[in-house]
């Protein structure tokens, strides 16, 4: 459908340049004759609604941070400023798609469902997979780099053999791009001609290093190049996340194989809570991104159509902060098995060796009682 420019990126502004978008940064309608039959539907209502997710999910965000620093989660993966991608991505969905995600996808698994406690169940090393993945439709989020690539193409083969109609959709950063996983997989993916969408949030920070440093062109001109067409979106603007999602939604289930966008947006806080950005990030390019803020951009949309009340902004602030009151107050009641309940559910029948493990690790934590005593 659409190619991107296959043009050596030199700064910030050109990057964005190059990008396909509905909303200009200051709110403005851009009509796409490509992507607009893909957004017809979309009326304000839908817009405010979209808006309402994106707040919610960055309230969700900052609580997860807040819980982090005092103590009550491990770590934690901030997705402030790629609230568009990933709500406009996610809302695009139907219910019998799959997703794999990455460790970053917040606003994708609550756009699936999620309830306040599957937010960090896993962050603070409790039971489970931080929710049901048979009910979210959603694959345990992962932590190995661009693994879960390859797990949505495996997925997506089953779809195209038992000709089911339904889509795998896998996330992951510009930083995955240079992993071999995710390129095996879009060989894999092309070679079969799978039903499954490639989603790249390119927040422009591999960690530490900058998606220059890994690639010069634009990433979704890889794409291309395994037979598999992409298309390359503003991820600040959330209704162009969701016309491309569509787009490539309705080109993986009509039987032409996988799909890519590669969505531009940028990681506003730091690569976890481990990370301090501050480090490598350089001085005034925060401020830049700040000017192109997702929500703000949209709220700006739907105030010069006189389609935003105060009324609503202040409900929707309600909504935010009920969600991430119920979401710490699970997380501080959580109940953490005993450490020696690890050993439970491993095997169906008793096994000498894992006894043998059981007993050995009971003796290791018993010297922290000794110690103490």
């Amino acid at each position: 459908m659409i190619s991107p420019q296959i043009t050596p990126i030199a700064d910030t502004e050109q990057d964005l340049e190059l990008t396909e978008r509905l909303l200009a940064p200051d709110g403005t309608r851009v009509r796409h004759p490509q992507l607009d039959p893909f957004v017809a539907d979309v009326d304000h209502d839908v817009l405010r609604g979209l808006l309402r997710d994106m707040v919610v999910l960055r309230r969700i965000d900052a609580e997860g941070v807040a819980l982090q620093r005092q103590g009550q989660l491990g770590l934690w993966a901030p997705c402030q400023g790629q609230e568009a991608t990933q709500i406009g991505t996610a809302r695009a969905l139907e219910d019998r798609d799959y997703v794999f995600p990455s460790y970053r996808e917040t606003g994708v698994i609550y756009a699936r469902g999620a309830q306040p406690g599957d937010y960090v169940r896993m962050w603070r090393g409790e039971e489970g997979s931080a929710y049901d993945p048979a009910e979210l439709r959603v694959a345990p989020l992962q932590i190995i780099i661009g693994a879960q690539t390859l797990h949505a193409v495996g997925y997506a083969l089953g779809i195209r053999h038992e000709g089911a109609d339904e889509v795998a959709v896998t996330y992951f950063g510009d930083g995955a791009t240079s992993q071999g996983d995710v390129n095996e997989a879009m060989i894999f993916a092309a070679s079969y001609r799978v039903p499954v969408v490639f989603v790249c949030q390119n927040n422009h920070w591999a960690i530490s290093e900058p998606v220059a440093v890994q690639s010069q062109y634009p990433i979704a001109g890889r794409a291309p190049g395994f037979g598999i067409p992409s298309l390359r979106v503003d991820g600040n603007d959330v209704l162009a996340c969701l016309a491309a999602m569509r787009w490539a939604l309705d080109h993986a289930r009509s039987g032409r194989g996988p799909a890519y966008i590669e969505a531009v947006t940028y990681r506003m806080g730091p690569h976890t809570t481990a990370d301090d950005p501050t480090r490598y990030r350089p001085e005034g390019e925060l401020d830049a991104w700040r000017r192109r803020d997702p929500i703000s951009r949209l709220e700006a949309h739907l105030r010069a159509a006189g389609e935003l009340s105060e009324e609503y902004i202040a409900q929707t602030q309600e909504t935010a902060d009920a969600v991430a009151k119920e979401m710490r107050a699970q997380c501080l009641g959580m109940v953490t098995r005993p450490p020696l309940a690890v050993f439970d559910g491993v095997y169906a029948e008793p096994h000498t060796g894992l006894d043998r493990q059981r007993e050995e690790y009971a003796e290791y934590l018993a010297g922290f009682e000794e110690a103490t005593a």
